[in-house]
């Protein structure tokens, strides 16, 4: 882990994942569970491919994902979120709560909103146990 500017735990947290890069990063791992370099590269946001590597290996460096050999290809890993990339669940839900309380939310978004809103504790513990189970 590198030098912390302050011992404030926000500027400390958002040294780890506060950028949008790697924000994206752990919300296509906690929507997909695994994802290759190459799933991250075919997401809307069209991540540069030197950005991604930085952050897939910050994000490694910190301990927030993993990583593993793919079952299939020799040529691919799969990344995933450790348990303290798990604990960012809450943070997540929260984020999407707010940018569709502010901003305009695509339709094909609104139902996962709207299971949130619904029971928000229940999102997150299902969202735990996805993540959590082999």
């Amino acid at each position: 882990m590198s030098k912390k500017r302050s011992d404030c735990p926000i500027s400390s947290s958002l040294e780890i994942w506060g950028d949008k890069w790697s924000l994206l990063i752990i919300r296509d791992l906690m929507l997909n569970k695994e994802c290759t370099y190459g799933d991250f590269l075919k997401a809307d946001e069209k991540i540069a491919t030197n950005i991604l590597a930085s952050r897939l290996q910050h994000l490694l460096e910190n301990g927030i994902i993993d990583k593993k050999d793919h079952p299939d290809s020799k040529l691919k890993i799969l990344y995933h979120l450790t348990e303290k990339g798990i604990d960012l669940i809450p943070l997540i839900v929260e984020i999407n709560l707010w940018g569709d309380k502010y901003l305009s939310t695509p339709a094909d978004k609104k139902q996962l909103l709207e299971n949130i809103k619904k029971d928000k504790q229940k999102f997150i513990e299902a969202a735990r146990a996805y993540l959590t189970e082999k």
